[in-house]
Parts: C-alpha cells; structure tokens; sequence
C-alpha cells in the first residue's frame, strides 16, 4: 500500500532539505507553491509541513513562513579529569576554557544559592540522611547566547558553619568551590564519580533550553559526585544538558588531543 500522500510530500521536502537543496534557515516555498509543486490541497501541503515541523526539520515563523530549521553545532565536553589539575569538563573554569578553545563565548548567571533538605538522590549520593540541611548553588550556562545546560552543586550546610561561609553568597567564588574549599576547610578534591542518565526533559528544561514540548530531544542529565581525601562524598553537581548540542568524551590512559575526530554537525 502506498503512503498516504502527504507523507509521499514530506519525504521529498525532506530529501531536499537533506541533501542541501534547502539549506538551513532557508525559507520553503509558500502553501500555494507547494500546491501547485506537488498537485495536492492546502490540508495535505499543511500535513505535510506539521510532519517535518514534528521531526524538527522545519519551524514557522509567524508572519513570516516556513524556514529549514539550524542545526546545532555541539559542544565537545571532555568529562575526564585533567592530568594537572585532577578537575573535570563541564564545570567551572573548564566549561569556559573548552567553551573559548572552540572559538565561542561562554556566559554563566550568578548564582541562585538556597538552602534546603537533602532527599532521595542527592542524599543517598552525598551519604547524607534525608532531611539534613544542604547548600545548593544553581546556575544557567549560555553559548554565544544561546541556553546551553543547567547546573545545580550541594554541598553540606556544615561547610558553612566550618569557615566556608562564601558557600552562601549569591555570587561566583572566583577560585573555584574546590580550590576554596581546600583553602578553607582542608578538603581536598581526589576523585570523582559521573554517573549518566538520558530522560525526558521537564516543563522548566522544555522553557530554558526552547525545546519541543513533544519530548522528542531529551536531556542528559550528569550527577557528579566528588570525593575528599578520605574517600567522603565532598559534594554532587547535576548537570543538565539537551542531546542535541552536545556530546562527551572520556579519555583512559595516554590518548592525543580529541578534537581533530570531532565530526561537524553536517557530517563533511
């Protein structure tokens, strides 16, 4: 049996739009055109565009028509931890030195700085009981502009009252939390541990990173728990990024630099 003929009209916009006979952010031929293109009604010229607009090839700009939607060009984060420094990609100085290595501009909100009980997650991965009190630093991170990932530290309430006061300012602490906590308080960051999940992306993720409301992008979504040196859970940072502008590495052992394998978001 044949496909109905709207996704017949799909398909080949599709293949046009794959193959570079409509290039990103041009704009398609008006409903008429395509009327009169492919000898179908408006209401299957307009299935057709819902279909491509539901596979996120196409968006409508109101009052101004259909346009081949950009691709994003993902970001590279290197989740393994540095040979100097023993700090991980993704957070911190490292964020914005890979973000700059590739060219691109970094921007991080201030701080939104709460304190809360801990529960379920955090507390199991912190070894904490549910209830205590935590810090939590929460932060949006930008790319030329564009919304990029979310990013939320805890750590105990009792770094404070130990001397580490600066945990509660809604500003950024310049040195880093991990340098500062080993200047403070003697806590010295050995390891840590990136556990991965992919999920479906909640109402706020949908309204920060503009994705579609179908959930057909997902979000990974990176807990991060750090260890002091004596093999304590120090703090955890989740991170949160959508999958289609960005991907990971992890090095193991004495590897070159990664970024000559990086393939273009257009695959040349």
């Amino acid at each position: 049996m044949a496909d109905p003929k709207y996704r017949q009209i799909a398909d080949g916009l599709r293949f046009k739009i794959e193959s570079g006979v409509y290039p990103p952010d041009q704009k398609l031929p008006t409903e008429s055109d395509l009327t009169d293109e492919f000898g179908a009604s408006r209401n299957t010229i307009r299935d057709a565009i819902k279909s491509l607009i539901n596979l996120g090839l196409v968006e409508t700009r109101p009052g101004q028509g259909t346009f081949v939607t950009k691709r994003p060009d993902p970001l590279v984060t290197t989740l393994s931890a540095d040979e100097v420094t023993g700090l991980g990609g993704g957070e911190g100085a490292a964020y914005r030195s890979e973000v700059s290595e590739e060219h691109r501009t970094p921007a991080v909100s201030e701080p939104d700085v709460r304190v809360q009980t801990a529960g379920g997650e955090i507390a199991a991965r912190l070894r904490v009981p549910e209830g205590m009190r935590l810090i939590s630093r929460h932060q949006q991170r930008f790319i030329d502009g564009t919304p990029w990932s979310l990013q939320t530290s805890f750590y105990p309430r009792q770094f404070a009252n130990q001397g580490a006061e600066r945990l509660l300012e809604d500003q950024d602490i310049a040195e880093g939390t991990v340098e500062y906590l080993l200047k403070k308080l003697k806590l010295k960051q050995v390891g840590y541990r990136d556990w991965i999940t992919v999920r479906a992306p909640n109402l706020n993720e949908i309204t920060f990173f503009r994705l579609p409301p179908d959930g057909r992008v997902q979000v990974f979504e990176i807990f991060r728990t750090a260890f002091d040196q004596d093999a304590n859970p120090m703090r955890v940072t989740v991170t949160v990024f959508p999958t289609d502008c960005n991907q990971f590495i992890v090095n193991v052992g004495k590897v070159p630099p990664a970024k000559y394998e990086v393939v273009p978001p257009d695959g040349s």
